[in-house]
């Protein structure tokens, strides 16, 4: 009995698997078609008059950012969590009740909580805080699928049978701890209905903070949404996913640590630079600017850690279709964490902030960084979790090629249209007096809005191609699990 393979449940792994495609579709469907919107604003009437009110860019742009972040993303975290966190933990799901009725609890509380997501952004409720549109109801339901989570994590590593805890665990971790203070502090908010005696909107809600406090905490939250959704637990994807696909050890176990704790010191304090020339204090902005230079740091040994794990198996990039997505995905990461500090200089954000540049730098993270990893994560997971093989290798680097050409299409064209725009924003003649009218800026950049949404519905194209793929998959030829086996980070 002692001899037997351990038999993992990937029962909640599949549930968030699914949820991964489903809002990654909505999520990247909804972004399409506000780029066209942008780009032609007659799509909107294309809906008809009742439902132009609700498909209007306003309302469907908070939507969009909410399904890809909080819905596809952490939908494929979660999703990986449950699967790596078996395996390098040596534990399955299956042996605690508990557990299996915890993550369980967590997939149906958050299904419900995303319906309410979406029902709400539609009909406008809204604090109007980027990435924290939220309504004070939804708030407190995201909580609780925050700590379902946060047991979920605990409980397997206390019953854990390997003593070491693997490098993606930490990253998990640091997810869960980071993002769980953030949210409450941003998030304290007065429900207008009992603040006013029961008086206007129950749904509706005040924030605790005003006036420039209210930037300060909102870009300290902003920023690390960004740095503990999009960066730090897709690291932990691809400290995993990278060794047991390529057959290859870590590169560096130590730089993967010196890495994690320089991301964990130095994220938190460079959320400053979203409020460079504004009211909020110098220090602030000033401290922003700098700890974003010096988060290329750990950023940078992270990705090079990633890329040098390939050393002496640059082949089995031409050669295999999931380590180009992973391999490509650490280039897009080193790209957009150089990019990121450089728009953080004051001089270079004099140009680039409130300009479609920055659209682009987002883009060209989440789209060739963190959709690619989660992609990944889901070809390598789903032989093993359905016990079939990938139903086509041909339509996965086919989907690569075109996703690859849709991130080029749209980060160029962003890139274009933004430092255009800081350019005749700033543009003034002999008297003192601005060259250019707001309307010229966006006549001029028609073309390059047109390039990004043709972009956009490349990669939503090879999004789709991703989805037949593994559904596919599904009723593929039956395998055994010791064929796909390739390495093991630590043995797992």
């Amino acid at each position: 009995m002692e001899n037997r393979p351990l038999e993992y449940d990937y029962s909640v792994t599949k549930l968030f698997m699914w949820s991964t495609i489903a809002l990654g579709i909505v999520g990247m469907l909804v972004g399409v078609i506000i780029a066209w919107e942008l780009a032609f604003p007659a799509v909107n009437t294309m809906f008809g008059s009742t439902l132009a009110e609700y498909t209007n860019f306003s309302r469907l742009r908070p939507l969009h950012t909410n399904a890809v972040a909080y819905g596809f993303t952490l939908s494929g975290v979660w999703a990986s969590w449950y699967y790596i966190g078996q395996r390098v933990l040596k534990v399955s799901m299956a042996e605690s009740k508990f557990l299996m009725f915890i993550g369980k609890a967590h997939f149906y509380i958050y299904a419900v909580a995303v319906v309410g997501v979406v029902v709400s952004l539609l009909l406008g409720y809204t604090t109007s805080k980027e990435y924290a549109e939220l309504e004070w109801p939804m708030d407190i339901g995201i909580v609780v699928i925050w700590v379902l989570w946060g047991i979920s994590i605990a409980g397997l590593i206390g019953i854990r049978r390997e003593k070491a805890i693997y490098i993606s665990i930490w990253y998990f971790i640091a997810t869960f701890l980071a993002i769980a203070m953030l949210y409450i502090f941003n998030n304290l908010e007065i429900p207008t209905y009992f603040a006013s005696g029961g008086i206007g909107n129950w749904f509706h809600s005040v924030s605790m903070y005003s006036g420039s406090n209210d930037a300060m905490v909102q870009w300290w939250f902003g920023h690390n949404a960004v740095a503990f959704v999009f960066t730090t637990p897709i690291i932990a994807l691809i400290y995993y996913f990278l060794p047991k696909e390529s057959g290859q050890a870590v590169y560096s176990y130590k730089l993967s640590l010196l890495s994690f704790w320089g991301l964990m010191f130095v994220y938190l304090w460079a959320g400053g630079h979203h409020v460079l020339y504004s009211t909020v204090p110098d220090w602030v902005q000033t401290m922003g600017s700098v700890f974003s230079i010096v988060l290329i740091l750990p950023s940078w040994g992270s990705a090079i850690n990633m890329l040098l794990t390939m050393k002496g198996e640059w082949q089995q990039v031409a050669s295999s279709p999931l380590i180009k997505f992973m391999v490509l995905g650490s280039t897009f990461y080193m790209f957009s964490t150089l990019e990121g500090p450089i728009q953080a200089i004051k001089s270079v954000n004099a140009i680039a902030h409130f300009t479609d540049w920055i659209i682009g730098h987002v883009h060209d993270g989440v789209l060739g960084w963190v959709a690619f990893m989660i992609m990944a994560a889901l070809y390598h997971m789903a032989p093993r979790v359905f016990k079939r093989e990938i139903y086509s290798k041909s339509l996965m680097s086919t989907q690569f090629w075109i996703q690859t050409l849709g991130i080029v299409l749209y980060f160029t064209s962003m890139w274009i249209a933004g430092i255009t725009q800081g350019m005749m924003w700033r543009a003034h003649d002999e008297f003192g007096n601005l060259a250019y009218s707001f309307i010229d800026t966006v006549t001029v950049l028609h073309p390059y809005y047109t390039l990004r949404a043709i972009g956009g519905t490349l990669y939503l194209i090879g999004f789709i191609m991703f989805a037949y793929n593994i559904f596919k998959t599904m009723s593929a030829r039956p395998v055994e699990e010791d064929e796909l086996v390739n390495a093991s980070p630590m043995g797992a």
